[in-house]
């Protein structure tokens, strides 16, 4: 009798075992303060999908796309969501320490220059005797005399004014600049902020429609957690790619994430974010051929070339250098088709 209860124990005991595993702590970075773009990240932290793969993710916001990349590399954080062709500069200098994307979301990247109509600039041509505006280091703003080659721009006859990104749009509603170097999905709002119609009153050189084939920002990870524990990026990039699936098909449960995690946000503003993301940077003819978080290896590597041109870098680093797609799940789990409500 003895016998039996204490085996009894014991099995009770080692079936209860799993819902005592020590989760995995991962550290993550959002690319900026929290916007309705970073819903599949904070989706997956609401419904419990890290801590279902055996991680405990604690996510901070960022400081900037790029600055996801130096904040990993620094040791601060194991994963984020930051731009490809930050990692393409880093790697470049310093092969062997940059993080490494293993999930892209933002298949088009939000690279711009945006002019009023009343400017009167209709073709790339026309930037020539105008002044542009923009913040230096950015990846549009050091990216643009590529932009210039490319499209037979005489950079020389462009003036561009260095300043403040929150001062962009200010200055060019007010007449001071022609036009500014931005990302679309943050200068969107800021016009409208400023009570300006994006859509109707102002027009967007897309760098993606003028031979600057970029990618841009998706889920990375240190080169450590890489190394010493892949099971945990595995079930991070499971994770992420579960949220993803679920935000394209239904955008109510994303603002409710989103706003569980910052409350101080305005949940239309958000969705707003969101849908930008969704339909302009995320849902690309590409994404539907090769599955959500995948890429092109040619067109990874036309884009090196292009971000080595603009930042005048020495190494051409690899596309395996900056993209893993082995923890992928199957592309059946990756079918992206988004539906707005």
């Amino acid at each position: 009798m003895k016998h039996s209860l204490f085996g009894a124990a014991l099995a009770l005991i080692a079936g209860a075992a799993p819902a005592f595993a020590e989760l995995t702590d991962i550290r993550f970075t959002l690319g900026w303060k929290t916007q309705g773009s970073d819903a599949p990240f904070l989706l997956a932290l609401h419904k419990g999908y890290f801590e279902e793969e055996g991680l405990n993710v604690t996510i901070d916001q960022g400081e900037g796309s790029a600055a996801t990349v130096t904040r990993i590399m620094g040791g601060a954080y194991d994963a984020g969501f930051g731009d490809i062709n930050a990692i393409i500069q880093n790697a470049a200098t310093r092969p062997g320490e940059a993080p490494v994307m293993v999930y892209q979301l933002w298949n088009r990247p939000p690279f711009a220059i945006v002019t009023p109509k009343s400017a009167g600039i209709e073709s790339p041509a026309d930037f020539e005797g105008k002044t542009l505006g923009g913040a230096q280091g950015t990846p549009t703003t050091r990216l643009f005399p590529v932009f210039a080659e490319l499209n037979g721009i005489n950079l020389d006859a462009v003036k561009q004014e260095s300043m403040a990104p929150n001062l962009q749009e200010p200055m060019m509603i007010r007449g001071d600049i022609d036009g500014a170097f931005v990302f679309t999905s943050t200068s969107w709002f800021n016009l409208i902020a400023n009570r300006q119609d994006p859509a109707n009153d102002y027009n967007w050189f897309n760098f993606e429609d003028y031979g600057m084939d970029l990618y841009s920002n998706g889920l990375m990870v240190s080169r450590a957690l890489l190394t010493e524990n892949p099971d945990a990026v595995a079930g991070l990039v499971r994770a992420v790619n579960k949220a993803t699936m679920e935000v394209a098909a239904s955008q109510d449960s994303s603002v409710e994430a989103i706003m569980a995690f910052d409350n101080l946000g305005d949940p239309e503003l958000e969705r707003a974010r969101l849908e930008f993301a969704l339909t302009n940077l995320m849902n690309a003819p590409e994404v539907t051929e090769i599955g959500m978080g995948d890429l092109v290896d040619e067109r990874l590597t036309r884009s090196i070339e292009i971000v080595a041109k603009g930042y005048g870098l020495d190494r051409l680093p690899e596309a395996s250098e900056i993209f893993d797609r082995s923890f992928l799940p199957p592309i059946e789990a990756r079918a992206f088709e988004v539906t707005l409500n």
